[in-house]
């Protein structure tokens, strides 16, 4: 069964309504396993939570309208009159080609306009990319465990789909992602989109051979589920980490410059270079100034986070003069922080026990 098959039974509940209810219950706990787990990865620079839920509404609305359209437009032309063949190839083909774009499309956007400046490091594109999947997953899964023919069947799709394969549609936009990074890193505009199209390949591969094993039976499901989902997700998980460790990396060598410009002291430096004593020093300012005050130093921080990735990307060599206006405009955002966080002042004789 295709997303269409399936999303027209969630809007049929009438057929199914403890399954589809099964399916909105399960679905919505899965899905916020996925997302707890994005929002761990986004620790060091987090994103703003208005494009994080745009991207979670993009995946669950935009990107299942027109893979709904698209499947049916290209499921008609594509048909042999076969029913077997026809199946496959809306499933391993058509869906994986349509539902990757769809998705992936949230992607391009941020790399337009204002948005690009979000986009600072791989770990912000697996981001983007892994929330707007686990959008589109959320949707789908209730539309599959709704569209089991018995509460049972129900229960075993659930079991399957939400067990094994939580993460399967950010693992495929995930590739989408890298591409997306890539392509960030290129000045040629044919570099830019041969990066584009090789992560939106990637992708297409993975969701074609997830859904085409399925089709082979369960024996062929399990085996490229273990042999091949696995270890790409372990791969992932790895390239994940280690980026995030980079971005620590890139704050931490911008800070000496920071420090002698005046704009952050060399005690709040100790701090500021990595995730540990950040939070050591928040939770030293919440437990005597309040939780306030916390927040103040947790934004302060943040700000210092931005600037330091806008200078890194002018000292890689990509600087025009609209980076160089982000620049000025982080520059004076960090103050404007600062004095919006007196407490600083009082905490200046801090200095992190972290090494």
């Amino acid at each position: 069964m295709g997303v269409v098959a399936g999303l027209s039974v969630i809007l049929l509940t009438a057929v199914n309504p403890a399954g589809t209810a099964i399916g909105f219950v399960f679905a919505t706990i899965a899905v916020v396993a996925v997302l707890l787990a994005y929002l761990w990865l986004d620790r060091w620079e987090p994103e703003p939570p208005r494009l994080l839920v745009l991207a979670f509404g993009w995946g669950a609305s935009v990107a299942v309208v027109v893979s709904i359209v698209l499947e049916l437009v290209f499921g008609s032309l594509l048909a042999t009159g076969e029913a077997a063949i026809d199946e496959f190839v809306t499933l391993a083909i058509v869906a994986p080609i349509v539902e990757e774009a769809a998705k992936g499309v949230f992607l391009l956007i941020m790399m337009t306009g204002r948005r690009r400046n979000e986009l600072n490091s791989l770990t912000d594109c697996l981001v983007y990319a892994g929330i707007v999947a686990a959008g589109f997953a959320w949707l789908e899964n209730i539309a599959y465990i709704g569209g089991g023919e018995t509460l049972g069947g129900s229960l075993a799709t659930a079991g399957l789909r939400l067990i094994m394969g939580p993460f399967a549609h950010p693992l495929f936009t995930t590739m989408t992602a890298i591409g997306v990074y890539f392509a960030l890193q290129r000045r040629n505009p044919v570099g830019k989109a041969g990066c584009i199209l090789a992560g939106y390949a990637g992708a297409v591969v993975m969701h074609a051979l997830w859904n085409g094993s399925s089709f082979f039976g369960i024996e062929a499901y399990f085996l490229v589920y273990l042999l091949w989902m696995v270890p790409v997700f372990g791969l992932a998980i790895v390239l994940a980490v280690t980026s995030r460790r980079r971005e620590q990396r890139v704050v931490a060598a911008k800070l000496p410059g920071m420090v002698a410009a005046g704009l952050v002291t060399p005690n709040e430096a100790t701090w500021l270079r990595s995730l540990a004593a950040r939070k050591r020093a928040v939770a030293e300012v919440a437990r005597f100034a309040g939780k306030p005050a916390a927040t103040g130093v947790k934004a302060f921080a943040a700000q210092v986070v931005e600037l330091a990735f806008v200078r890194d990307r002018l000292d890689r060599g990509f600087g025009d003069a609209r980076v160089h206006a982000l620049l000025t405009e982080e520059t004076y955002a960090l103050y404007a922080a600062r004095a919006a966080t007196p407490v600083l002042q009082t905490f200046a004789a801090y200095r992190s026990p972290v090494v």
